[in-house]
């Protein structure tokens, strides 16, 4: 897997209570039991993790983990 995967798993173990083991490239936030505060926290939380700007509407209940990765791989290749 990608760094930013890695460093997204960080992010969930850290701040939300997510066991590494319980995350798969395929789960969804909503799989992960993530509600949309925590989605919320996790948006702001990855904007300073990744340095960069990311809108509500970046990171989605329904996102698979790589999916998310991806978008914030594209992110921070626009910022750079």
């Amino acid at each position: 897997m990608s760094s930013t995967y890695d460093r997204l798993v960080g992010l969930l173990t850290k701040g939300f209570g997510v066991e590494a083991d319980e995350v798969a490239p395929e789960n969804t936030f909503e799989d992960l039991e993530l509600d949309s505060l925590a989605l919320v926290e996790l948006t702001l939380a990855a904007q300073e993790e990744f340095g960069i700007p990311l809108t509500d509407d970046d990171l989605h209940a329904k996102n698979t983990m790589t999916e998310a990765a991806a978008v914030l791989d594209a992110k921070q290749v626009t910022v750079r």
